[in-house]
């Protein structure tokens, strides 16, 4: 039996609004249990019993296949038959073999809790949000919680399980309430949500980072289990989690049928006697939990919570009736255990078997999750809701005036921060010095340390500066003011380049590893925007794929440093941080290089900037190629960033601000927003590189973090202020 409902009653999960009628993927629009047009609770038409026990059946007999296969996989030589009749009491094993079983058991078992928990946290998410991209990672509420175990890490301290269980609640929670504020609970589109989990994230990585480089020998393992590792040392930390387990499940499956009448929309499931606010609480209370519990056993195993209860839905469109919260919620959590233990034996397939043990899980699921957001970013339609803004950041016009005085102003500052970096750092030098050693009197002493000291300032100064300009391309190209290269995955894609020739080629030249680095950020904004575009260029479709992308190239960056050179962990972690530290002359050459090739042709191009960021239809009235206009200067962004990289490593939300402050300073107009914003830039870093060298000196905190530290608030205060908008 179906009832008639009204347009509202649309999919929870794929709807980019509460009570929206349009499903951003048409073919997944019936995933809770309805046929196309219809109405009414979702699966509370007709019941396919066959259908939803066979899709069980198959998803359970899947497991129980791998669940065989990950338990003869290891670095002893037992097998299916040896655990067969030890399990059945039969032939006992010897003493090693028998802590090889107690190994690979619990780690079996860890998979399982984790994938159950995360497939029932996602599936929540997804439903509270009515978006389709709701999930642990994509909420930061993995990355909450993994920097609150961190933080407590680094006081020495061992923490009990549950003391540290409830600090990952904290702090997973706290960060799923600030991205879920700031994109209004998802109402205003998985894009939106997106941008601002992936911001929030990259900020507290940024932290995690830090602490991680500060506090290596406090800190020491944490990288690795920070990308997901099921490996367990015994079963303690399991028992202890099982009971948590338990209690969360029994409170999602008590809040199903009020999760069932709330995707009617608000009103109806008010109508129906539906508390809304407690119903949305009560459940992302229960999913942080899930998710917590998740990284306390396992740390924050990537991406399984969207890519499990996602797959689920998918299922659920073909099959009626399993789309109802109490039979999906299941389901979720038994694709969560095959998505966990496909993983972890994938991994352990390709990996070295001494190895596996110290390449986490989550690179494999990372990867998976990062493929499923670009499949469901190119099926979103060209146009609807979305990042699109052809007027909401063009900043409002500024006299000539106003525009000499804000670049004389940034001009003095900017020589007033490259002086303060000079002079400031783990020692203060002086004016006199300074002199003295421009004309080559300075004593030993000073020069030795202007030696190591002005090549970083020039890093910083140029990387700054170059990142700005690159936001400034990034920014006109997708018309959204929220993009950035780093969101796009271009920063990574030049780090992955950069650091694949630090760690496989040992004593790697500056200019092959700038090439490398340059060949990772083209290859990156190659992929994305060919995956991007369809019909045309969507840049809503643009900054959903490259934001996949650069979770995707993240994971494989953390492979390659724990498969190659585990034992150079900080050395990696540094670069990533974005640190000017050890920098020479020398390394400042390719982003001097690329500044003066990109910055005429950015000014030749300033008025197809200005038209490219207006709208679609406006370029080709004027006999603009948009598609070509875009490639040129996406890959103009992507040399940008590379050189950057090169001279300072990956530093974040630069990009953001610059371009942006540099609008509301001066207005839209490229020909005035680019010099203003390279000056922006260039301040920017090297403030934040001279505040992580002088604050807390000897200690020396990344130039990135820095600026993450300074871009996240900015961000956020952007994102809260255009809440509710078409954008």
């Amino acid at each position: 039996m179906t009832t008639t409902g009204t347009p509202r009653d649309t999919d929870p999960v794929l709807a980019t609004g509460r009570g929206a009628a349009a499903s951003p993927v048409e073919d997944l629009g019936s995933a809770a249990g309805r046929g196309p047009g219809q109405g009414g609770v979702p699966g509370r038409g007709r019941l396919s019993v066959t259908g939803v026990t066979g899709v069980f059946l198959v998803v359970i007999v899947l497991g129980l296949l791998l669940a065989s296969v990950h338990l003869t996989q290891g670095t002893a030589a037992v097998g299916a038959g040896d655990l067969w009749r030890w399990a059945t009491g039969g032939e006992a094993l010897d003493q090693t073999a028998a802590v090889l079983v107690a190994s690979r058991v619990p780690r079996l078992l860890a998979g399982i809790m984790v994938g159950v928990a995360l497939g029932f946290a996602g599936a929540l998410l997804q439903s509270v949000a009515r978006n389709p991209l709701a999930s642990p990672d994509t909420l930061a509420v993995n990355a909450g919680a993994y920097l609150t175990i961190v933080a407590f890490s680094v006081f020495g301290v061992a923490v009990p399980f549950y003391l540290q269980g409830t600090i990952a609640f904290a702090g997973g929670l706290a960060a799923a309430v600030l991205v879920l504020g700031l994109s209004r609970g998802g109402a205003d589109g998985p894009s939106r949500l997106i941008l601002a989990g992936s911001a929030i994230t990259l900020a507290l990585h940024s932290l995690v980072t830090m602490l991680l480089v500060l506090f290596e020998q406090e800190t020491q393992g944490l990288f690795a289990w920070g990308a997901g590792s099921i490996v367990q040392s015994g079963s303690r930390t399991l028992t202890l989690a099982l009971p948590v387990l338990l209690v969360g499940l029994a409170a999602a499956l008590a809040i199903t049928h009020r999760m069932d009448l709330l995707a009617l929309g608000d009103d109806a499931a008010t109508v129906l006697g539906v508390s809304v606010r407690r119903t949305r609480v009560a459940s992302i209370l229960v999913s942080v939990l899930l998710a917590a519990l998740a990284v306390t056993i396992a740390g924050p195993i990537g991406f399984v919570g969207l890519a499990a209860p996602l797959i689920a839905r998918l299922v659920a469109r073909r099959v009626p009736g399993l789309g109802r919260h109490a039979l999906l919620l299941p389901f979720a959590a038994l694709v969560g255990i095959v998505v966990v233990l496909g993983a972890d034996v994938f991994l352990r397939v390709v990996v070295p078997s001494a190895q596996t043990t110290a390449v986490p899980t989550g690179v494999v699921t990372s990867v998976i999750g990062a493929a499923l957001l670009v499949w469901f970013a190119r099926r979103m339609p060209d146009s609807g809701p979305g990042l699109d803004n052809a007027t909401g950041h063009l900043g409002r016009p500024r006299s000539t005036t106003t525009y000499a005085a804000a670049l004389a102003l940034l001009v003095l500052t900017l020589v007033g921060a490259g002086v303060g970096a000079v002079l400031l750092g783990d020692r203060l030098i002086l004016l006199g010095d300074v002199a003295n050693w421009l004309g080559d009197v300075s004593g030993r002493e000073v020069t030795l340390e202007m030696g190591r000291r002005v090549p970083r300032v020039l890093a910083a100064l140029l990387a700054g500066a170059a990142l700005a300009l690159a936001g400034t391309i990034v920014q006109a190209v997708c018309r959204n003011p929220l993009a950035e290269p780093g969101l796009l995955g271009v920063t990574s894609g030049a780090g992955f380049g950069a650091v694949a020739a630090i760690l496989l080629v040992p004593g790697v030249g500056l200019w092959p590893m700038s090439a490398a680095a340059v060949a990772g950020a083209i290859v990156v904004t190659a992929l994305v925007f060919a995956l991007a575009h369809r019909h045309g260029l969507s840049s809503t479709r643009l900054v959903l794929i490259g934001v996949g992308m650069q979770a995707g190239v993240m994971a494989l960056i953390s492979l390659l440093i724990l498969v190659t050179r585990p034992w150079e962990v900080n050395l990696a972690l540094t670069w990533l941080a974005g640190s000017t530290y050890g920098r020479s002359m020398e390394q400042t050459i390719p982003v001097a290089v690329v500044l003066l090739v990109v910055i005429p042709l950015a000014v030749l191009l300033r008025r197809e900037l200005d038209i490219v960021a207006l709208d679609e239809d406006t370029p080709r009235i004027l006999g603009i190629p948009l598609d070509r206009a875009r490639l040129l200067l996406l890959g103009a962004a992507a040399l940008l960033t590379a050189g950057a990289v090169v001279a300072t490593g990956v530093v974040a939300f630069v990009g953001l601000v610059a371009p942006h402050a540099a609008r509301a300073l001066v207005g839209a107009r490229h020909s005035r927003v680019i010099p203003v914003a390279i000056l922006l830039g260039a301040i920017l870093v090297s403030g934040a590189d001279t505040l992580g060298r002088w604050a807390l000196a000897p200690v020396q905190v990344p130039a990135g973090v820095g600026t993450a530290l300074l871009g996240t608030p900015y961000f956020i205060y952007l994102l809260w202020r255009s809440r509710g908008r078409d954008t």
